[in-house]
């Protein structure tokens, strides 16, 4: 009999110390990301007739031009909207990319900790290069999933 509890208990620390292969980070591609970059452009098919929030805080075309800052040793950052004709935003983020090549990110209320925040955003990383990356987000537009596209450069 105690055979069999010390092999249960075996098992279950096993199982239970085992790690989440969604919460690994790729620590290589973060520090790639390293720095101060810019959106220089936000495409998707029918931005000319289609608006879009992007991250529930301004029209997808107000972050052209923003500014983001990627500090890779400890996943945080900001975020920077300062563009003529849209509403001036600046807030802390924290954000990882996983091992699925996906971007995670939460938007930060000042002096909140990022375990209050229970919604975030998941974008997929896509073309980076030393310069230069992109984030693209899916969104339903009239039932079809459509990709919005941040494009962003180094600063």
């Amino acid at each position: 009999m105690k055979k069999i509890l010390f092999l249960g208990l075996i098992s279950l620390l096993i199982f239970a110390c085992k790690s989440n292969p969604a919460k690994q980070l790729d620590n290589k591609t973060e520090a790639g990301m390293k720095g101060t970059w810019a959106v220089s452009s936000v495409t998707y098919p029918g931005s000319d007739y289609i608006k879009v929030k992007s991250f529930e805080i301004a029209d997808s075309q107000c972050f052209v031009g923003s500014t983001w800052n990627f500090v890779s040793n400890n996943n945080k950052g900001d975020v920077t909207i300062l563009k003529s004709g849209c509403t001036s935003f600046t807030s802390p983020i924290t954000w990882y990319i996983n091992l699925e090549g996906n971007f995670v990110m939460k938007v930060l209320n000042a002096d909140e900790k990022a375990k209050k925040v229970r919604s975030g955003y998941v974008l997929k990383l896509a073309n980076q290069t030393e310069n230069s990356f992109q984030l693209v987000d899916r969104i339903n537009v009239g039932g079809t999933l459509t990709d919005v596209v941040y494009q962003f450069i180094k600063q």
